[in-house]
Protein backbone atom coordinates (compact mmCIF):
# COMPACT_ATOMS: atom_id res chain seq x y z
CA UNK A 1 0.00 0.00 0.00
CA UNK A 2 1.08 3.57 -0.46
CA UNK A 3 1.59 6.00 2.15
CA UNK A 4 -1.65 7.32 1.08
CA UNK A 5 -3.54 4.26 0.52
CA UNK A 6 -2.89 4.21 4.17
CA UNK A 7 -3.66 7.80 5.42
CA UNK A 8 -7.63 7.49 3.21
CA UNK A 9 -8.27 3.61 4.76
CA UNK A 10 -7.05 5.02 8.56
CA UNK A 11 -9.27 8.03 7.94
CA UNK A 12 -12.17 5.78 6.26
CA UNK A 13 -12.54 3.41 9.48
CA UNK A 14 -12.05 6.63 12.19
CA UNK A 15 -14.79 8.77 10.39
CA UNK A 16 -17.32 5.68 10.49
CA UNK A 17 -17.20 5.94 14.36
CA UNK A 18 -16.79 9.60 14.76
CA UNK A 19 -19.90 10.37 12.43
CA UNK A 20 -21.42 11.65 15.59
CA UNK A 21 -18.97 13.78 16.56
CA UNK A 22 -19.79 17.63 15.53
CA UNK A 23 -17.17 20.42 13.91
CA UNK A 24 -16.68 23.13 15.87
CA UNK A 25 -17.27 26.51 13.60
CA UNK A 26 -13.64 28.01 14.85
CA UNK A 27 -11.75 24.35 14.04
CA UNK A 28 -9.99 23.95 10.57
CA UNK A 29 -9.64 20.34 10.59
CA UNK A 30 -13.15 18.06 11.13
CA UNK A 31 -12.74 15.64 14.03
CA UNK A 32 -11.93 12.49 12.17
CA UNK A 33 -9.16 14.55 11.08
CA UNK A 34 -7.69 15.48 13.65
CA UNK A 35 -7.55 11.78 15.00
CA UNK A 36 -6.50 10.19 12.01
CA UNK A 37 -3.06 13.02 12.58
CA UNK A 38 -3.11 11.84 15.93
CA UNK A 39 -3.36 8.27 14.58
CA UNK A 40 -0.40 8.56 12.17
CA UNK A 41 1.61 10.35 14.59
CA UNK A 42 1.50 7.53 16.62
CA UNK A 43 2.43 5.08 13.87
CA UNK A 44 5.10 6.83 12.52
CA UNK A 45 6.49 7.59 15.94
CA UNK A 46 9.55 10.14 16.34
CA UNK A 47 9.47 13.91 17.15
CA UNK A 48 6.18 15.32 16.69
CA UNK A 49 8.09 18.67 14.63
CA UNK A 50 9.97 16.36 11.82
CA UNK A 51 6.55 14.28 11.79
CA UNK A 52 4.57 17.76 11.07
CA UNK A 53 6.89 18.96 8.83
CA UNK A 54 6.79 15.22 6.75
CA UNK A 55 2.59 15.68 6.73
CA UNK A 56 2.44 19.06 5.78
CA UNK A 57 5.32 19.19 3.01
CA UNK A 58 3.75 15.87 1.36
CA UNK A 59 0.36 15.27 2.54
CA UNK A 60 -1.42 18.94 3.26
CA UNK A 61 -4.12 18.77 0.58
CA UNK A 62 -5.27 15.30 1.94
CA UNK A 63 -6.47 17.53 4.89
CA UNK A 64 -7.51 20.80 2.64
CA UNK A 65 -4.47 22.78 4.57
CA UNK A 66 -2.95 21.78 8.11
CA UNK A 67 -2.55 24.16 10.77
CA UNK A 68 0.82 25.88 12.24
CA UNK A 69 2.18 22.72 14.27
CA UNK A 70 1.63 24.28 17.71
CA UNK A 71 -2.46 24.55 17.11
CA UNK A 72 -1.88 21.12 16.29
CA UNK A 73 -0.15 19.55 18.96
CA UNK A 74 -2.55 21.34 21.29
CA UNK A 75 -5.80 19.83 19.49
CA UNK A 76 -4.38 16.62 20.17
CA UNK A 77 -4.14 16.93 23.99
CA UNK A 78 -7.43 18.79 24.02
CA UNK A 79 -9.32 16.21 22.49
CA UNK A 80 -7.94 13.31 24.03
CA UNK A 81 -11.25 11.64 24.71
CA UNK A 82 -12.26 11.51 21.31
CA UNK A 83 -9.56 8.66 21.29
CA UNK A 84 -10.68 7.22 23.66
CA UNK A 85 -13.87 6.25 21.64
CA UNK A 86 -11.62 3.39 19.57
CA UNK A 87 -11.27 1.75 22.86
CA UNK A 88 -13.14 -1.66 23.38
CA UNK A 89 -15.16 -3.46 25.70
CA UNK A 90 -13.60 -6.40 27.99
CA UNK A 91 -14.46 -10.15 26.47
CA UNK A 92 -14.35 -13.26 28.46
CA UNK A 93 -10.40 -13.42 28.84
CA UNK A 94 -8.06 -10.03 28.38
CA UNK A 95 -4.04 -9.60 28.89
CA UNK A 96 -2.26 -7.22 30.71
CA UNK A 97 1.48 -6.23 30.61
CA UNK A 98 3.58 -2.99 31.27
CA UNK A 99 5.91 -1.63 28.41
CA UNK A 100 8.96 0.34 29.32
CA UNK A 101 9.81 3.84 27.50
CA UNK A 102 12.37 6.11 27.80
CA UNK A 103 11.99 9.89 28.08
CA UNK A 104 15.52 10.93 28.96
CA UNK A 105 18.78 9.37 28.65
CA UNK A 106 20.16 9.28 32.51
CA UNK A 107 22.88 11.60 32.16
CA UNK A 108 20.52 14.25 31.92
CA UNK A 109 18.46 13.43 35.37
CA UNK A 110 17.55 16.36 37.57
CA UNK A 111 18.79 19.08 35.20
CA UNK A 112 15.12 19.97 35.22
CA UNK A 113 12.71 21.00 38.29
CA UNK A 114 9.80 19.63 35.52
CA UNK A 115 11.64 16.46 34.83
CA UNK A 116 8.65 13.90 34.14
CA UNK A 117 9.85 10.55 33.88
CA UNK A 118 11.84 8.98 36.98
CA UNK A 119 14.86 5.91 37.13
CA UNK A 120 14.82 2.82 36.71
CA UNK A 121 15.92 -0.45 34.53
CA UNK A 122 15.03 -1.98 32.21
CA UNK A 123 16.80 -5.71 31.42
CA UNK A 124 19.95 -4.41 32.96
CA UNK A 125 19.80 -1.13 31.61
CA UNK A 126 19.15 1.99 33.91
CA UNK A 127 17.31 4.85 32.00
CA UNK A 128 14.75 7.59 32.95
CA UNK A 129 11.64 6.94 32.38
CA UNK A 130 8.16 5.19 32.19
CA UNK A 131 5.91 2.45 31.56
CA UNK A 132 3.04 1.88 29.09
CA UNK A 133 0.68 -0.39 30.43
CA UNK A 134 -1.99 -2.10 28.51
CA UNK A 135 -5.18 -4.09 28.69
CA UNK A 136 -5.82 -6.17 25.87
CA UNK A 137 -8.31 -8.64 24.92
CA UNK A 138 -8.33 -11.67 23.01
CA UNK A 139 -7.55 -10.31 19.14
CA UNK A 140 -4.72 -7.48 20.51
CA UNK A 141 -6.98 -4.58 20.87
CA UNK A 142 -6.89 -2.07 23.75
CA UNK A 143 -9.37 -2.46 26.10
CA UNK A 144 -7.78 0.12 29.15
CA UNK A 145 -4.21 1.77 29.14
CA UNK A 146 -2.28 4.07 31.70
CA UNK A 147 1.27 5.43 32.52
CA UNK A 148 2.78 5.47 35.58
CA UNK A 149 6.71 6.58 35.76
CA UNK A 150 9.77 3.93 36.35
CA UNK A 151 10.04 3.77 39.98
CA UNK A 152 6.86 2.41 40.14
CA UNK A 153 6.05 -0.94 40.24
CA UNK A 154 3.61 -3.06 37.83
CA UNK A 155 1.65 -3.78 40.62
CA UNK A 156 0.59 -0.33 41.04
CA UNK A 157 -1.63 -1.13 37.78
CA UNK A 158 -3.46 -3.31 39.20
CA UNK A 159 -6.07 -0.21 40.56
CA UNK A 160 -6.86 0.25 36.55
CA UNK A 161 -7.68 -3.03 36.03
CA UNK A 162 -9.76 -3.50 39.58
CA UNK A 163 -13.14 -1.95 37.41
CA UNK A 164 -13.20 -5.08 34.94
CA UNK A 165 -13.91 -7.04 38.13
CA UNK A 166 -17.14 -9.57 36.96
CA UNK A 167 -16.43 -8.53 33.10
CA UNK A 168 -13.58 -10.42 32.28
CA UNK A 169 -10.81 -12.74 33.64
CA UNK A 170 -7.28 -11.10 33.45
CA UNK A 171 -3.95 -13.12 32.39
CA UNK A 172 -1.02 -11.55 33.91
CA UNK A 173 2.71 -12.57 35.00
CA UNK A 174 3.92 -12.74 38.43
CA UNK A 175 5.27 -8.81 38.49
CA UNK A 176 1.94 -7.80 39.13
CA UNK A 177 1.83 -9.50 42.56
CA UNK A 178 1.04 -7.77 45.64
CA UNK A 179 0.99 -8.75 48.92
CA UNK A 180 -1.37 -6.43 49.94
CA UNK A 181 -4.25 -8.69 47.79
CA UNK A 182 -5.12 -8.63 44.17
CA UNK A 183 -8.36 -8.35 42.59
CA UNK A 184 -10.14 -11.45 42.27
CA UNK A 185 -10.38 -11.24 38.75
CA UNK A 186 -6.53 -11.80 38.17
CA UNK A 187 -5.12 -15.18 36.78
CA UNK A 188 -1.11 -14.98 37.54
CA UNK A 189 0.37 -17.35 34.86
CA UNK A 190 3.83 -19.20 34.66
CA UNK A 191 6.47 -18.86 32.41
CA UNK A 192 5.90 -20.63 29.61
CA UNK A 193 2.18 -21.12 30.08
CA UNK A 194 -1.16 -19.71 28.98
CA UNK A 195 -0.20 -18.77 25.20
CA UNK A 196 -3.00 -16.30 25.37
CA UNK A 197 -0.89 -13.83 26.80
CA UNK A 198 1.35 -13.93 23.93
CA UNK A 199 -0.84 -11.31 22.11
CA UNK A 200 1.14 -8.33 24.39
CA UNK A 201 4.00 -9.73 23.55
CA UNK A 202 3.50 -9.36 19.37
CA UNK A 203 1.86 -6.02 20.81
CA UNK A 204 5.07 -4.69 22.41
CA UNK A 205 7.24 -5.94 19.39
CA UNK A 206 5.22 -4.11 17.25
CA UNK A 207 5.55 -0.69 19.72
CA UNK A 208 9.39 -0.99 19.50
CA UNK A 209 9.68 -1.56 15.54
CA UNK A 210 7.17 0.08 13.61
CA UNK A 211 5.99 2.60 16.14
CA UNK A 212 9.26 3.41 17.39
CA UNK A 213 7.36 3.86 20.87
CA UNK A 214 10.72 2.75 22.97
CA UNK A 215 11.85 6.23 23.33
CA UNK A 216 9.47 9.53 23.17
CA UNK A 217 11.11 12.99 23.15
CA UNK A 218 7.74 14.79 25.25
CA UNK A 219 8.28 16.99 28.53
CA UNK A 220 5.01 18.06 29.26
CA UNK A 221 2.17 15.32 30.74
CA UNK A 222 -0.39 16.66 29.11
CA UNK A 223 1.16 16.13 25.39
CA UNK A 224 2.45 12.25 26.47
CA UNK A 225 -0.99 11.07 27.91
CA UNK A 226 -2.65 12.40 24.19
CA UNK A 227 0.72 10.49 22.81
CA UNK A 228 -0.15 7.17 24.64
CA UNK A 229 -4.18 7.60 23.62
CA UNK A 230 -3.24 7.96 20.16
CA UNK A 231 -1.16 4.80 20.47
CA UNK A 232 -4.43 3.00 21.62
CA UNK A 233 -6.31 4.15 19.17
CA UNK A 234 -4.15 3.31 16.41
CA UNK A 235 -4.03 -0.06 17.33
CA UNK A 236 -7.46 -1.00 17.16
CA UNK A 237 -8.07 1.42 14.10
CA UNK A 238 -5.29 -0.44 12.38
CA UNK A 239 -7.05 -3.96 13.42
CA UNK A 240 -10.25 -3.28 12.15
CA UNK A 241 -8.51 -1.80 8.33
CA UNK A 242 -6.10 -5.20 8.46
CA UNK A 243 -9.59 -6.82 8.66
CA UNK A 244 -11.36 -5.32 6.03
CA UNK A 245 -8.60 -5.58 3.86
CA UNK A 246 -8.00 -8.92 4.11
CA UNK A 247 -11.49 -10.86 5.12
CA UNK A 248 -9.99 -14.28 4.69
CA UNK A 249 -7.88 -13.63 7.72
CA UNK A 250 -7.94 -15.26 10.82
CA UNK A 251 -9.75 -13.47 13.16
CA UNK A 252 -7.07 -13.32 15.93
CA UNK A 253 -4.01 -12.41 13.37
CA UNK A 254 -3.28 -8.50 14.08
CA UNK A 255 -0.60 -7.13 12.27
CA UNK A 256 0.64 -3.34 11.75
CA UNK A 257 3.76 -4.02 9.71
CA UNK A 258 2.47 -3.20 6.32
CA UNK A 259 1.36 -0.12 7.65
CA UNK A 260 4.58 1.24 9.08
CA UNK A 261 5.02 5.10 7.76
Amino acid sequence: MTTEMIIIGIFCVVDDAMNEVEKHPQAKLYPSELVTIGILFALKGGHFRAFYRWLKRDYDDLFGGLPDRTRLQRSLAVHEAWLDLFLVQAGFFSVMDSYPVELLFPIRAGRSQHQLGKKGRDKGRWMIGGRFWVMLDTYGRIIEWYFLTLDQADKHFNRFAAPFNGQTIILTDLGFRDANGVPDHFKFCQKGTWNERMVVETAFSMLTVVCQLKKVFHRSATYLFARFACVAAMFNVLFTLFHQLHPEANPFKMSIAEFSL
